[in-house]
């Protein structure tokens, strides 16, 4: 378990930890199943920075850009190089294996330019517009999405999903997770996102009504619901997931609960 534990961390974040000397189906069975954990901790370190600035005199969008650039920073862009790559592919028109060798490719395209520029600047406006209304909750909100973003990547890696290649990311993690250990992470993640979020109502207002904390969790089910259309589109196209796909999809269920938030504003 603690092996699976290091290899999601360095896996998903730039956090320094001891290498895994083999990695084999069973661990990134159990490593995929912590995703969501990892994403609770960058959720905490972006949330974290969000709020320190904003309380430290930085404006409501100043605030939002140096968290969603702390997110990019701990996780090496990799998640947001995969949504470029992503979109490259589908958006080249081509079959399966030439759209494959597309996303392989270390530069960026058109699709892939518009979509990244696209989805960061969603971010950073969904971001704004809640550290406005409330800091404390800003950051709950982004727990929330960074959580969600790692459990749509457990989720693409359940029994069900195959792999597009017969080698690389997408093949040791493909049908890995078996749907006990989906629905465990799961309700890790809803535990997380209703945990913060009833902590903030109490600390800043204890005046609203219960159903106040259930709004992130109606969040949380819109982006694993943008990821899953995602997800059935790439493997319809592509043939399965890759490790390109993996990171499209966290960034896809990640600014699509951020959105959600926002319009749940009150």
């Amino acid at each position: 378990m603690i092996a699976a534990w290091r290899f999601a961390i360095g896996m998903l974040s730039v956090l320094p930890v001891r290498a895994v000397a083999v990695v084999d189906r069973r661990l990134a069975r159990r490593s995929m199943t912590f995703a969501p954990a990892v994403g609770a901790l960058l959720g905490l370190a972006a949330a974290t920075v969000l709020v320190v600035a904003r309380w430290t005199g930085g404006t409501a969008l100043l605030s939002a850009v140096l968290a969603v650039g702390t997110l990019a920073w701990l996780t090496r862009g990799l998640h947001l190089d995969g949504l470029a790559d992503l979109a490259d592919g589908l958006g080249s028109g081509k079959p399966a294996e030439r759209a494959l060798a597309i996303m392989k490719r270390s530069d960026i395209g058109p699709f892939g330019v518009v979509t990244l520029v696209f989805t960061l600047l969603l971010q950073v406006a969904a971001l704004t517009a809640l550290t406005e209304s409330s800091p404390l909750s800003a950051g709950a909100c982004l727990v929330t999405a960074c959580t969600t973003g790692r459990l749509a990547i457990t989720w693409a890696c359940g029994q069900g999903v195959p792999a597009a290649r017969p080698e690389g990311l997408g093949t040791l993690v493909a049908r890995a997770v078996p749907l006990s250990r989906a629905l465990l992470a799961t309700l890790f993640s809803v535990g997380v996102s209703f945990g913060v979020s009833v902590g903030v109502v109490v600390m800043t207002r204890p005046g609203l009504p219960p159903v106040e904390p259930l709004k992130p969790l109606v969040a949380m089910a819109a982006g694993l619901v943008a990821a899953t259309l995602l997800r059935r589109r790439a493997v319809r196209r592509l043939g399965g997931i890759t490790g390109d796909v993996l990171g499209a999809l966290c960034e896809c269920a990640t600014t699509a609960a951020l959105l959600c938030c926002a319009m749940l504003l009150p």
